[in-house]
């Protein structure tokens, strides 16, 4: 294998010093800043022209990461864009089959994650997320450049292929509520989970009978995900016995659960299904049931 094209990881996660040496020899590969913040969502793209990593370029949750309303496959705050709709966004970003893709973001790993889910749901495996995102690059002492990159050059139409990761609807969930073939987990801060709190949806609470594990918890205090063992001892923990390929994992609006499909594929497991539209999707229907812990 030439200098130029080292191994790209097969994990899931890259560091960012094979990072760095793989960019100074000259690697191909597809950089991509997610930055994004939930309650400024013009912030994102400003971080980004302040500084980023050298040859970058700029994903915006809400107008690349998911759908318009024409073009959803789910309901709430940030449906999923159809297959079709992805193909043609991973041309225009000039991503083929055949080329690696590196995620970051400055948010813990959130929006990161959402960019590497959705590279694997359209069969792309060469996707790995930066661990320990923006952060790990500057401690690691890699170069950054300001303003805007240039035009990424569009790749020849990318090929629609099966959905390649678990994929589950409203319906799906709610038909197999209280039945063992499916755990929900509820990756949302436990303070939303119990209905104390909600700042973003309508309606407080979670989905019935599901378990909350923050998807903060898979990562350790500077922001990198934890060793493969303490993932699954954690996981294994909160499952309590429970099968791990029962596992449907949701959020506020299928974003922040992204990381929990990753974390358990670290820890040795099949990615587990997304509950894309989340409660977001999930709370607007009065007729589903909704609970509350408090």
């Amino acid at each position: 294998m030439s200098v130029a094209n080292p191994a790209f990881p097969t994990t899931g996660l890259i560091d960012a010093a094979t990072l760095r040496a793989a960019l100074a020899a000259g690697a191909a590969w597809r950089v991509f800043d997610c930055s994004f913040d939930l309650a400024d969502p013009a912030a994102g793209r400003v971080q980004y022209g302040h500084a980023h990593i050298p040859g970058a370029h700029y994903l915006h949750l809400d107008d690349d990461l998911s759908a318009g309303a024409d073009a959803a496959l789910c309901g709430g705050r940030h449906p999923l864009p159809t297959p079709a709709v992805m193909a043609q966004r991973l041309a225009a970003w000039g991503i083929g089959p055949d080329n690696p893709v590196v995620a970051y973001d400055r948010q813990g790993g959130m929006t990161s994650a959402r960019l590497w889910w959705l590279l694997r749901w359209c069969g792309h495996t060469a996707v790995a997320v930066l661990d320990g995102g923006w952060n790990a690059w500057l401690a690691s002492a890699g170069e950054t450049e300001s303003g805007d990159a240039p035009a990424a050059a569009p790749a020849p139409a990318y090929p629609v292929k099966p959905a390649a990761l678990p994929l589950c609807s409203a319906a799906d969930v709610s038909a197999a509520l209280g039945r063992p073939k499916q755990t929900l987990v509820d990756a949302r801060a436990p303070a939303r989970y119990r209905g104390e709190q909600e700042p973003l949806d309508p309606v407080a609470g979670h989905i019935p009978g599901a378990l909350n594990r923050p998807w903060t918890d898979n990562f350790t205090p500077d922001g990198r995900y934890k060793p493969a063992a303490t993932l699954r001892a954690k996981w294994e923990t909160l499952l309590a016995g429970r099968d791990p390929g029962s596992v449907v994992v949701y959020c506020g609006s299928g974003v922040s659960a992204t990381p929990h499909v990753l974390a358990m594929t670290l820890a040795g497991w099949s990615p587990p299904a997304l509950y894309a539209g989340s409660w977001s999707e999930w709370c607007a229907d009065p007729a589903r049931p909704c609970a509350r812990s408090v």
